[in-house]
């Protein structure tokens, strides 16, 4: 079971970037998964989740408006479009498998975390 996220860079403020999760050894049809995030010096932090059926979507306040999670389940794959840039916006950013409920932006109820994509945003 493993989850890759991909699709990290720079970008300038304003700008839009489209970060992949592909997933292997589970289908995303199965499990609610989310991103988190990990800025410099700070704690990791839940930024989107995804229902295992892609009715329910959840954000934090900062992405609302802002980023879009989406997925493929034929392709196992979970996205998150982000608009609109902004520096603080600059994480590692890991995608994650819920494994308890409530699958809710508490880190230790998700697993299968990978290696992370990094989100650089400057002018």
């Amino acid at each position: 079971v493993q989850l890759q996220a991909s699709g990290g860079g720079w970008v300038r403020p304003g700008g839009s970037l489209t970060l992949s999760c592909a997933a292997s050894g589970f289908t995303v049809a199965s499990r609610t998964i989310a991103w988190f995030r990990q800025a410099p010096g700070k704690e990791r932090e839940g930024v989107s989740i995804i229902s295992s059926l892609g009715t329910t979507t959840r954000y934090i306040d900062s992405a609302k408006g802002r980023f879009t999670i989406a997925k493929d389940d034929a392709k196992d794959t979970v996205y998150l479009q982000m608009n609109n840039l902004k520096l603080e916006d600059t994480a590692i950013y890991y995608c994650a498998r819920c494994k308890e409920y409530p699958c809710d932006f508490v880190s230790r109820r998700y697993d299968n975390w990978g290696q992370g994509t990094l989100v650089t945003v400057s002018s």
